[in-house]
């Protein structure tokens, strides 16, 4: 992504001072503790936000969490541009969410009767962090580049895992017609316009057949970015050649109060552009979603675990 991920989640305007400086600071991860720990040192040469002064403080956001809970900041120091801090923030975080969080880090001007300044920013992604390096670095900040919501490709990731049982024969142990199973076990880093704790649910097609009776969905997960479902979903009336016409569509959804709204999903399928012959719109699995559905069909009885990114370009079925 070009831009701030925080950028998202904020109104108002950021130009008023322009943005210079750089900020000191290190992570590390302690696995007994389970717990991110962001040590804040110093600011260099930040701007001056009143008269050739600023009283600045350091603002932390694991995201896409925007929640009060998320937010951690530093004391103020007062009439500087060159403050040192030497403090460290805390995360309450299991290791394996981590690939699906930023780390923002964003300097303020705190004033007294009115809106803070924003100073500058650094945006770490997680996924991509060595954790080996825990010495102090150096990052300039950066100016809060505005995000549109529909630039997004991806609202997280969703980890499941897929069997399909072949058809057998009576007293052979195995079902008269084939079955597909689809464990859907958790989603990570779940993003919203608005940041923060969502309700979220999973809802499951196999195409062609969008009826209400092949509909099957998780139950609502409430105030989480990252959802434990731990639900399985049977599908059965399979032969090993429908799977090659056919395509799982699981789709997220957030609720908020009586009304849902999509905010992504995958689809399992041979991604050929075709069902039975006929030309369909939805099967337009990426190579990564038909790599996941293709093993599956290589490899009855056995479990194929999977984490994709739940993408925000899946093509209108026009049913």
């Amino acid at each position: 992504l070009s831009g701030s991920m925080m950028s998202l989640f904020s109104t108002g305007d950021f130009g008023v001072v322009e943005v210079r400086g750089r900020i000191q600071f290190s992570l590390v991860y302690d696995t007994q503790k389970e717990e991110l720990q962001v040590k804040v040192y110093r600011c260099e040469d930040i701007a001056a936000a009143r008269k050739n002064r600023s009283d600045p403080y350091v603002k932390t956001y694991l995201l896409p969490d925007k929640s009060s809970q998320s937010k951690k900041k530093t004391s103020v120091k007062k009439k500087t541009q060159n403050p040192v801090y030497d403090q460290t923030l805390r995360y309450k975080v299991r290791i394996g969410e981590l690939r699906s969080r930023t780390l923002n880090l964003s300097v303020w001007h705190a004033e007294p009767l009115g809106r803070n300044i924003f100073l500058g920013e650094v945006e770490v992604a997680l996924a991509v962090w060595d954790w080996t390096c825990t010495q102090p670095l150096w990052q300039d900040l950066q100016p809060r580049v505005h995000l549109s919501p529909d630039s997004i490709s991806s609202r997280g990731t969703i980890m499941l895992s897929i069997k399909f049982i072949p058809e057998g024969f009576e007293g052979g142990g195995l079902p008269l017609t084939g079955e597909l199973h689809i464990w859907l076990r958790e989603a990570q880093g779940l993003l919203t316009n608005k940041g923060g704790a969502l309700d979220s649910f999973v809802r499951c097609y196999i195409l062609p057949d969008a009826s209400r009776q092949s509909g099957q969905k998780t139950r609502v997960v409430k105030r989480s970015i990252s959802p434990t479902y731990n639900h399985t979903m049977v599908y059965d009336g399979f032969h090993t050649s429908d799977l090659k016409e056919a395509c799982a569509e699981l789709t997220l959804w957030q609720r908020e109060g009586l009304k849902t709204h999509v905010l992504g999903g995958i689809r399992l399928s041979c991604g050929t552009g075709q069902s039975y012959g006929d030309p369909v719109n939805w099967m337009d699995s990426t190579e990564e979603e038909v790599a996941v559905w293709t093993s599956l069909i290589d490899n009855p009885n056995h479990w194929i675990d999977a984490t994709l990114p739940i993408r925000t370009d899946l093509t209108q079925r026009s049913d």
